[in-house]
């Protein structure tokens, strides 16, 4: 599909609460400077809402505390409709599919989806993302994390709400798109689609922060590379129906000025995780991933929904926390934002 300026211009923008300021910082003020970047949605962070919920209860709220963050929730809507931005989406639900029949893992996901779709019901969202687990110890066959996430998938159906399935690119069994579009192929629900990432995508099949280099090396060099991320991102813009794309989420990657360990740190937590956490920047902001090429192949499939910011910028060394003035960083985002789109459409 061709990639005018035209048809870009319609596409609606959001922008994660967790990617700007601190968990600490009041939700108030992101929204804030949010709506006067510009943007009309937001992604909301389950990290915000228990940050949001222990403060105006005075004490502190659990994760899965229903009753008190559904409470919270109600103020939320509120917020965000004074601010007049849409509650795109919830995130991040993770580790979800993949446990044993019987482990006690399988029974507290399910307790946090009945509790999470309550939140959504309260918050007025229609979307819940959903990542790739990255469990250790989650069961490798595609049919069985497919079977756990089709009885997810009628969960939120029977609420008319939706799952955007994400690859997180440290997963333990579905790292790429392509492992998440084949999962979301056997659930086979009209309610499941992808959260595609220009991060997760090219931080997963064409960069790796534990090299020299910042890139994946393998035989062939760095030509063997590029040609077989073309035609990774060739193949997702002939194979994907636009209408299995729910979101498009949007960040770039700091090469590491060190290269990470390979191994997990001791808290299980592997390198590319590390790397998500704390040195994704703004797109044209620093980094080095072909940001531009995996969002064209997105657009191309002839999806126009919603392009969101999600970031998680620490500086280029990672211990950058400074958030004085969130509004100004908002307004990069949206700035960002105008000349992804430009490029493309070039």
């Amino acid at each position: 599909m061709a990639q005018s300026s035209s048809s870009l211009a319609s596409i609606p923008t959001c922008y994660a609460t967790v990617s700007i300021g601190t968990p600490d910082t009041p939700l108030e003020q992101k929204l804030e400077a949010i709506a006067g970047a510009g943007f009309k949605g937001i992604e909301l962070g389950f990290p915000n809402l228990l940050s949001f919920a222990s403060k105006h209860h005075g004490r502190d709220v659990k994760p899965q505390d229903f009753n008190t963050l559904c409470d919270a929730s109600k103020q939320i809507k509120r917020l965000c409709e004074e601010n007049r931005l849409k509650i795109v989406m919830l995130q991040p639900f993770s580790n979800f599919e993949g446990w044993e029949e019987g482990s006690e893992g399988r029974e507290d996901a399910f307790r946090r989806a009945e509790g999470w779709i309550r939140i959504m019901e309260a918050i007025g969202t229609d979307m819940l993302q959903v990542g790739s687990t990255d469990t250790p110890s989650a069961i490798s066959s595609l049919d069985y994390l497919a079977s756990d996430l089709q009885k997810l998938a009628d969960l939120l159906g029977s609420h008319n709400f939706r799952l955007a399935y994400e690859n997180w690119c440290w997963a333990t069994h579905a790292p790429d798109w392509k492992d998440v579009w084949e999962i979301v192929q056997k659930v086979d629900r009209p309610n499941v689609g992808l959260c595609l990432d220009t991060f997760q995508t090219a931080g997963g099949e064409w960069a790796d922060p534990t090299t020299a280099s910042g890139l994946i090396e393998r035989e062939g060099g760095r030509e063997a590379l590029e040609k077989q991320f073309r035609t990774s991102l060739e193949i997702m813009s002939r194979t994907i129906p636009k209408e299995k794309i729910y979101i498009l989420q949007i960040s770039d990657a700091y090469k590491p000025k060190t290269p990470l360990d390979p191994q997990p740190d001791e808290s299980g937590t592997r390198p590319r995780s590390r790397w998500s956490s704390c040195l994704r920047p703004l797109p044209f902001d620093g980094g080095y991933l072909p940001v531009v090429d995996v969002a064209k192949a997105v657009l191309k499939t002839g999806f126009r929904g919603w392009l969101s910011t999600e970031v998680f910028d620490g500086g280029p060394d990672g211990s950058d926390n400074d958030w004085k003035d969130m509004k100004a960083y908002a307004k990069k985002a949206m700035s960002c934002h105008k000349k992804l789109l430009q490029e493309i459409s070039n």
